[in-house]
């Protein structure tokens, strides 16, 4: 008698409904409270400078814990979620980040504030890998990319309310407010999160085929609404070793590359030009005013950008449409440095933010996920998180270095040329996974086209 669950299988034939967004409303939230959490620091740091509370040295200690926590958070969270599961590990994360902002909330000096940050970077790291990749192994493969690109609206959607909420709590209550409302917001996702189920092809590659077997049966119960559910594709056997060797042999070598070299990219294009907006803007002589407004501008063309690569990854596929918008942002972003005109300056901005944040759905949340099998899914995706994250850490220093230089053209000149990589990789490497199971994607060598569908 076989063991097989098929749990993949029986997912994809899957008709989209309240089990879906049920999961999505849930995962979104919390993935939007990452995303909040994270964009906060550049309305916090400001006013404690202000006040007295921390130094400009402590505010670098600040940004720079975040980001060794978060690199920390994406690289235990691939080894904890392989091993004990989505669920426990996307709990554990949230719960850790919820209680870390609220104790930042009364941070009695900045060391003690800087500690905290540290532990919410470990979380927020955490999240963003897990999320997306539990989002991946619940939602079927006709419609993967689009459920995926709206989870990554939900974490871009936090940058302009961050500010927008910063802009009203800051002056009223002060810094400490906006951790508040961060931790208290995760503890409640937290809460609601407890009715998630498990991911059944996680339970049915680590052996526990009757876990896998009854979850599956009440879900197909819950999304069949009584109708009859078309038949499953077939099972896909061979396992994918779990050993970390897997990751460095073929196929998944290959894949390993492609997802360091997109999230060094992106990372650098986020947190070496978009979030260097304020100051770029400054030192091409605008206001301090003038410059947040622009920013704020700006910023909504980050979930613009997400929505716009959330509804079209399904039908251009994921590698023509990371290959438009890379080539889309290195058009703009030859034309941005030569802009000195106010009413333009923050158009072409604005422009250039929206295929950026195309980009960061598309990787971030549709396509980095889907190169791994199951087996090692947390774990290639934090490893290859934890090499995004790490650029981020040499990023500040290369944007001063050549904004110094050669002004916004020498750091636009940085992000070219890694764009540039980025297709080359992706076109080279990289596999096309619309439209198309995780299971089938196990054991693919090298680029293919995509396949016909029947009609």
């Amino acid at each position: 008698m076989s063991t097989s669950v098929n749990a993949g299988g029986r997912l994809d034939r899957l008709p989209i409904g309240p089990f879906h967004r049920r999961i999505m409303i849930l995962i979104g939230i919390g993935m939007f409270f990452d995303g909040f959490d994270i964009y906060i620091a550049g309305t916090v740091l400001g006013v404690t400078l202000k006040t007295g509370f921390s130094t400009l040295a402590q505010n670098a200690a600040f940004i720079s814990a975040t980001f060794v926590g978060m690199m920390l958070g994406s690289f235990g969270t691939g080894f904890l979620g392989d091993r004990y599961g989505r669920r426990f590990t996307y709990q554990f994360n949230l719960l850790l980040f919820g209680i870390a902002s609220l104790a930042a909330a009364f941070a009695p000096n900045m060391a003690f504030l800087i500690a905290c940050r540290f532990v919410m970077g470990v979380g927020l790291g955490a999240e963003n890998v897990v999320g997306y990749s539990t989002m991946t192994e619940f939602v079927p493969a006709r419609s993967r990319g689009k459920w995926l690109g709206f989870t990554a609206v939900c974490v871009v959607t936090g940058l302009p309310i961050a500010l927008l909420v910063a802009s009203v709590v800051v002056p009223q209550f002060g810094w400490r407010a906006m951790f508040v409302l961060g931790g208290v917001g995760a503890l409640i996702v937290w809460y609601l999160r407890k009715s998630l189920p498990e991911s059944p092809r996680w339970l049915e590659a680590v052996g526990r085929t009757a876990e896998a077997e009854a979850l599956m049966q009440a879900i197909e119960k819950e999304a069949s609404q009584g109708q009859p559910l078309p038949a499953p594709a077939a099972a896909t056997p061979a396992p994918v070793s779990p050993d970390l060797a897997t990751l460095f042999t073929a196929p998944l070598l290959s894949r390993m590359i492609v997802g360091a070299v997109c999230l060094i990219t992106i990372n650098t294009l986020l947190y070496g030009f978009v979030t260097w907006l304020p100051v770029f803007f400054i030192k091409q002589g605008l206001s301090v005013a003038t410059s947040f407004g622009y920013s704020l501008l700006m910023a909504l063309g980050a979930p613009i950008g997400s929505a716009i690569g959330a509804l079209t990854a399904d039908r251009w596929g994921r590698k023509p449409t990371i290959i438009g918008a890379s080539l889309i942002s290195i058009i703009l972003g030859v034309i941005y440095p030569m802009i000195s005109d106010p009413f333009l300056l923050p158009a072409v901005g604005f422009a250039l933010t929206v295929p950026i944040y195309v980009l960061v759905a598309l990787l971030f949340g549709i396509y980095i996920p889907e190169l791994f099998p199951t087996e090692v899914r947390l774990r290639a995706s934090g490893i290859v998180n934890t090499l995004g994250r790490g650029a981020t850490i040499v990023t500040p220093f290369l944007v001063v270095m050549l904004f110094e230089a050669r002004g916004v053209a020498g750091v636009m000149a940085l992000m070219i040329g890694l764009l540039i990589v980025q297709i080359i990789t992706v076109w080279a490497l990289g596999i096309e996974p619309r439209h198309r199971s995780l299971e089938e994607l196990k054991g693919e060598e090298s680029p293919s086209a995509i396949p016909q569908e029947a009609s």
